[in-house]
């Protein structure tokens, strides 16, 4: 009897953890997202310019790939990513736009949340806005 009982709970607490992954919604999934880089760098970029960027990735698997949501460290960051599903050995691309009207070093952190085995990933934009020319101009004419 002694014996039996640690098998016991062994057993239920196998149970236990098989259950709040399917209750969580991340069963095993076989699917996986692929990028080209996983950094961005604008260098020097001037103030006011275009600031975005596309991080282009592929669906590696034979599973479909669903990208649930893109979050930003911050609101400075706006992120686009595809709505639909992306079929097996496909491609897509996550285009990122930095506010480049705030001035100074910048580093922002990206995360894709998505239904592929390597979920959540981490990308990263950075860079420099140099300073409005306007400003500068005008302060040096008192």
């Amino acid at each position: 009897m002694k014996k039996l009982i640690p098998i016991i709970l062994l057993s239920l607490v196998m149970f236990a953890c098989g259950q709040s992954k399917k209750e969580s919604g991340k069963e095993a999934n076989n699917s996986e997202i692929e990028f080209e880089t996983m950094t961005y760098d604008f260098g020097k970029i001037p103030f006011s310019s275009d600031g975005t960027c596309a991080f282009k990735f592929s669906n590696t698997s034979e599973e479909t790939l669903i990208i649930n949501v893109v979050r930003t460290s911050c609101g400075c960051t706006n992120p686009e990513w595809p709505k639909d599903p992306i079929e097996p050995g496909k491609s897509g691309e996550i285009k990122v736009t930095y506010n480049t009207k705030i001035t100074g070093s910048f580093q922002k952190s990206i995360t894709v949340f998505c239904n592929a085995s390597n979920s959540p990933v981490k990308l990263l934009i950075k860079g420099e806005v140099q300073p409005d020319p306007t400003v500068a101009s005008s302060s040096s004419k008192s």
